[in-house]
């Protein structure tokens, strides 16, 4: 029985708060509608996926098959092959050189360090302190004392000398500038009323109206030849519009740009199809190599393995129980019995020739017992003993 009341038309939803509200990624995504495709598209996809993934298949399986062959060349090998030739390359080249480096290069180096340090640096240390220092010290005395019987050359007697000769100088300048003030102010006005006058009357009313005509002149001619040039310009451009351009424009609109729509068309269809093709070439493959596998575990790896566990386990836990087993006793036994006879050769051999020693010799002879002050044995400490040296019994 239904409890709830339906909604009236036209009232809000109701709202049930005991489900919890609706997130981000529980509303309703808005798709765009996507674009209708053609009928050229539609006809001209079927049949190019369906070359197109004949021609694929064959070369997807090639590639799956190269690729695993070079998976199992890397794997069994390559990467041995490469670890042998590197571990051999470290053996021919790198461990050379460092025991060269290490064992003759650094201590050849150390030793002429040391050689140069004691040759060179120890003997030039000596003499800069002992030989050069002191010259220089002495040197540098006498240039200061030299300094000094200069300095008092300049200050008592080249210094007032400087001085008169300046003032004399000085009366000298005043008055050749008195003279040479005179000069330039005769000279200044001969030039004036000789040059300068002339020069602009000339400028003012004979140069200066020639050049305004002649760069009016000029301004005209620049006028006619840029309106004929123009003109020139204006027809060449007609004429290369009308024989060029809206031909070109006209191919361009009419005939490379239907043609390379539909290029376009084909190509990205084809393209299209050699990545469905592809994919699906790779799921063929992948069945036939699933299926490969298959037929090779059971015809080859199941019977190997059948083999191994109920014909070569048996027989080899009988071999190893029944043969192998008391072989290896066996060769122990023999091998404690062989290592027995051994000690006990030895053992005689080590008696006979201490007898022969003491024969040839005598008996050697036996260490005399030193008294020593210190205790022989750990014993209890008692009121009436000690165990310094000093408070012995």
């Amino acid at each position: 029985m239904d409890l709830e009341k339906p909604p009236r038309e036209g009232s809000e939803p109701r709202v049930d708060l005991r489900k919890p509200a609706a997130g981000p990624a529980e509303l309703p995504v808005r798709r765009e509608p996507e674009a209708p495709e053609g009928c050229l598209v539609v006809a001209i996809r079927v049949p190019v996926r369906i070359v197109v993934l004949v021609l694929v298949v064959p070369v997807r399986m090639a590639w799956d098959a190269l690729v695993v062959a070079a998976r199992f060349l890397n794997d069994v090998l390559f990467r041995p092959l490469g670890r042998a030739l590197m571990w051999l390359g470290r053996a021919l080249f790198v461990w050379p050189f460092v025991g060269l480096w290490r064992y003759v290069v650094v201590p050849v180096a150390k030793a002429l360090g040391w050689l140069g340090n004691m040759l060179v640096v120890v003997p030039a240390v000596w003499f800069h302190r002992y030989v050069l220092t002191p010259v220089g010290h002495a040197l540098a005395w006498a240039a200061r004392g030299v300094g000094a019987a200069l300095g008092w050359v300049y200050s008592y007697l080249l210094t007032p000398v400087g001085h008169a000769a300046l003032w004399v100088l000085k009366g000298i300048g005043a008055v050749l500038a008195a003279v040479g003030v005179g000069v330039y102010t005769v000279l200044a006005w001969l030039v004036r009323y000789l040059l300068v006058v002339p020069a602009v009357w000339l400028y003012t009313w004979v140069l200066a109206p020639v050049g305004r005509a002649i760069v009016w002149c000029g301004e005209g001619l620049v006028w006619l030849v840029s309106r004929v040039v123009t003109g020139i310009g204006i027809g060449l451009y007609w004429i290369c519009r009308v024989l060029f351009v809206l031909p070109a424009l006209a191919v361009w609109r009419w005939v490379l740009t239907p043609v390379g729509r539909v290029l376009a068309v084909i190509g990205r269809e084809v393209l299209d199809a050699l990545g469905h093709a592809w994919r699906m070439a790779g799921h063929i493959s992948l069945a036939v190599g699933r299926f490969l596998g298959t037929l090779f575990r059971w015809i080859f790896v199941e019977p190997v393995r059948w083999v191994y566990r109920s014909v070569l386990t048996p027989v080899g836990h009988v071999v190893r129980d029944a043969v192998l087993r008391p072989a290896a006793e066996a060769a122990r036994s023999v091998g404690r019995a062989t290592r027995q006879a051994l000690a006990s050769a030895r053992e005689s051999v080590r008696q006979v020739r201490a007898d022969f020693r003491r024969m040839l010799f005598g008996e050697p002879r036996q260490p005399q017992p030193v008294d020593r002050r210190e205790p022989s044995g750990r014993e209890a400490r008692t009121l009436g003993s000690s165990t310094t040296a000093l408070t012995k019994d």
